[in-house]
């Protein structure tokens, strides 16, 4: 009786209530910080055009990554793949996309570069190599870039509003927790993947 008589008293249900907004609030905090502020944070841009890995890597094309992501001859790295590398297929209109249509019409015959947007573009005081880590350390693309090499479509750009930089050098989880919470290109990614190798770190081997 005594424990039922204390359990109903006003600092008890004070205490509950009190704890029950906490939690009410941390959870809400925990929704902004986490879904709401990335919308408010990073501005999305489509890409200029649709593009199919899988299309292009599947039994139909039968293409390779280093059919288009090639390294040139000094050991640097082509990256994106300029346009006149699709010529080759897409001389004329291959089907009825609207896409398909705009890479002729628009790029492929006036002979212009498409402006695509780079996901992981670094920042302008980071030098990065992909010789040493594809060529030597053997690292698979899909270890930093995630299944983007298999994607049917390519997603939105997105660009922090503040820093200017795409959110890939963060990381897909702002939270740094759940999927893709070990695929951002922040410096301490980079030198938590060192360290797991035995690489050396010093200061001018990614900033030159």
């Amino acid at each position: 009786m005594s424990e039922r008589r204390d359990n109903e008293q006003p600092g008890f249900l004070a205490r509950q209530k009190s704890n029950a907004f906490f939690l009410i609030g941390l959870v809400s905090a925990l929704v902004v910080g986490w879904k709401l502020f990335p919308l408010a944070l990073y501005e999305r841009t489509e890409q200029p055009l649709q593009f199919s890995h899988q299309v292009h890597i599947g039994d139909d094309a039968g293409m390779d990554c280093t059919d288009c992501h090639t390294f040139r001859d000094d050991g640097s790295f082509v990256g994106i793949p300029p346009a006149e590398m699709c010529l080759d297929c897409h001389e004329e209109a291959i089907g009825e996309s609207e896409h398909e249509a705009k890479l002729v019409d628009e790029y492929l015959g006036p002979e212009r570069e498409i402006p695509w947007r780079v996901y992981s573009k670094q920042p302008v005081n980071v030098y990065f190599s992909h010789a040493p880590h594809v060529m030597l350390a053997e690292i698979e693309c899909s270890e930093c870039h995630g299944d983007h090499g298999e994607s049917e479509r390519l997603r939105p750009f997105e660009k922090n509003r503040i820093t200017g930089y795409s959110r890939d050098v963060w990381g897909p989880s702002l939270s740094r927790m759940g999927p893709g919470s070990d695929r951002g290109m922040k410096m301490m990614d980079c030198a938590n993947c060192h360290s797991e190798r035995g690489v050396v770190d010093c200061c001018l081997l990614c900033h030159k």
